[in-house]
């Protein structure tokens, strides 16, 4: 009894070194830096719910969000490239 009990444990305690030798590798699900965000609350008069822009300044994109807590839905508005209108814009010299 002794003997199918401490071979189980061996083999336990092998299959977790096996599992956490697993989890040492380098990751590689990011291919580029993280991104550097920009939030910034923003309050309407007029309007229920207060949105949130969010501004990716690594991919320079700017998207919106805003919760309407009494209908409990989250509204995400389309992202907008902010590099094309960027570079759009004349210098003043």
């Amino acid at each position: 009894m002794k003997s199918i009990l401490f071979w189980g444990l061996l083999g336990l305690n092998a299959v977790l070194l096996f599992m956490l030798a697993g989890n040492f590798r380098p990751a590689q699900a990011q291919v580029r830096r993280p991104g550097d965000y920009l939030m910034i609350p923003c309050q309407i008069q007029e309007g229920i719910t207060e949105p949130v822009f969010i501004i990716d300044n690594s991919a320079g994109m700017l998207g919106a969000m805003s919760y309407d807590d009494s209908n409990r839905v989250l509204t995400v508005t389309p992202p907008i490239a902010l590099t094309p209108i960027f570079n759009s814009v004349a210098p003043t010299r």
